[in-house]
């Protein structure tokens, strides 16, 4: 078993990813204020993802994606799939935040997509495993976690349309739990339930 992270190691994990998410929250959330402003609202936002990606849209699929706030998505404890009956069905992109204590800004450290938002987290997940040694050396250093699970419901449900907005949102925000990004952030937390 190796050795349990300090918390400087921790600490200075998280503010390299926040150097990369905090600017991309702020720009979502200027976005999101112009957008109200000017009297677009969140639905509209939102139902342009299926229309863009649907139509093969790349570039609109990349703009709608820098524009999302997952801010404005409505967070919800990770045991959601306890509950005797799911606030969400269908095709979802879901994001898991955390939000350090002493931080201005989350961190988003995992996107995923799936055709069945209230079965998805139904038994094994990889990430879960990496919330649960998180939450782990974080609470050996004596850091807080503020986990939540947020889900953007109107996507495709197209299973092909859906992955290619995943993928848009991990590229953009580089979460360090996404295989595609491990090595980018040396995620110091494994999956390995054992």
């Amino acid at each position: 078993m190796p050795p349990p992270l300090l918390r400087r190691q921790l600490l200075s994990w998280q503010e390299r990813l926040l150097a990369h998410q905090a600017p991309l929250f702020a720009r979502a959330a200027s976005g999101s204020a112009a957008a109200l402003a000017t009297g677009a609202r969140q639905g509209v936002l939102f139902a342009a993802a299926d229309t863009a990606v649907a139509a093969g849209g790349e570039a609109a699929a990349i703009e709608l994606a820098s524009r999302l706030n997952p801010l404005e998505l409505r967070a919800q404890s990770l045991a959601f799939w306890r509950w005797p009956s799911a606030p969400q069905q269908g095709a979802a992109i879901y994001l898991v935040l955390d939000r350090p204590a002493d931080s201005a800004s989350p961190l988003l450290l995992y996107v995923g997509e799936t055709g069945c938002a209230d079965r998805r987290w139904k038994g094994d997940h990889d990430c879960k495993h990496y919330l649960a040694a998180y939450s782990e050396a974080l609470g050996l250093a004596e850091l807080s976690t503020s986990l939540s699970i947020r889900f953007w419901c109107d996507v495709p449900s197209d299973s092909r349309g859906r992955r290619r907005l995943e993928q848009i949102l991990i590229r953009h925000w580089l979460p360090p739990f996404n295989k595609e990004t491990r090595e980018r952030w040396a995620t110091p937390f494994t999956a390995d339930p054992g």
